[in-house]
């Protein structure tokens, strides 16, 4: 561990982020050993998602936003606001911009979104879970930047427990992409890769995160609370609606609740 804390934090961040990518390929991976998986267990696994999602935009995020400003003389709830509104709505803007195309667990082709493309549609698979790692992995970033400024309200710990949690997540969400590709015919290898492709962005914005935060430490409260903004539009645009399609079926609440626990436990305990 010693080690790990004696890197730069944009190496941190970058590390972390790897990790994150490769849990993504471990899901995506799936493909390998099935052609499809059960609904149930699917909806369970976004339910988990959208709860670490969640538990971690307050845990790792907003809190330690509020307090870093309270800290500098501002009030806490000003950065909280305005950089959760800016992350919502710049994931707003880039879901209508950008051509993608929603998975779907109820047997349907999915929902295209965004501009008009004629973009093959396994890419614009990829290109929807890969607009969903954007802001996961700029949380994992200013994570580090964070706890690199020095505030007592941001450790290394509650990073890698931030990295942890979003490595969790990404499970499904590499499954998400590679299994629908293989019902559509893709081979396992092609419908394997397209699925891992879509971490790519995570050590990207990751780095750029914790360079942005690191050189730029009075935007740090903002940077907090914009990545907490973006991780919450995805987890109510996407993962709930997604792990909510079978009508009083709780197995995705469920799934919700316990990884809300898991990730409040991590940031907690590690933090």
């Amino acid at each position: 561990m010693d080690w790990f804390i004696s890197l730069h934090p944009v190496m941190q961040a970058f590390l972390a982020t790897l990790f994150t990518w490769g849990v993504t390929a471990l899901g995506a991976s799936l493909v390998f050993l099935m052609k499809d998986m059960n609904k149930s267990v699917l909806t369970a696994m976004l339910g988990f998602a959208a709860g670490v999602m969640i538990a971690a935009s307050f845990w790792s995020l907003l809190a330690p936003a509020i307090e870093l400003a309270e800290q500098t003389n501002v009030p806490g709830w000003i950065p909280a606001v305005v950089g959760f509104l800016a992350g919502g709505l710049f994931l707003w803007i880039t879901d209508k911009s950008l051509p993608h195309l929603h998975p779907s667990l109820n047997g349907s082709s999915g929902k295209e979104e965004g501009i008009k493309t004629d973009l093959r549609r396994s890419v614009l698979l990829v290109l929807a879970i890969t607009l969903h790692n954007i802001p996961e992995g700029l949380a994992v970033g200013v994570a580090f930047g964070a706890a690199a400024a020095g505030f007592p309200a941001s450790t290394v710990a509650s990073a890698i427990a931030l990295a942890i949690g979003i490595g969790l997540q990404n499970f499904p969400e590499g499954a998400s992409v590679s299994l629908p590709l293989r019902k559509e015919g893709f081979s396992r290898t092609k419908a394997f890769l397209y699925g891992q492709a879509s971490g790519i962005v995570e050590p990207i914005a990751g780095v750029l995160g914790a360079a942005l935060v690191t050189s730029m430490r009075p935007i740090l409260p903002y940077a907090l609370a914009f990545a907490a903004g973006a991780m919450i539009y995805v987890v109510v645009e996407e993962l709930i609606p997604e792990a909510k399609v079978e009508r009083h079926n709780d197995i995705g609440t469920i799934g919700a609740m316990i990884g809300f626990t898991v990730m409040m436990f991590l940031d907690v305990a590690l933090g």
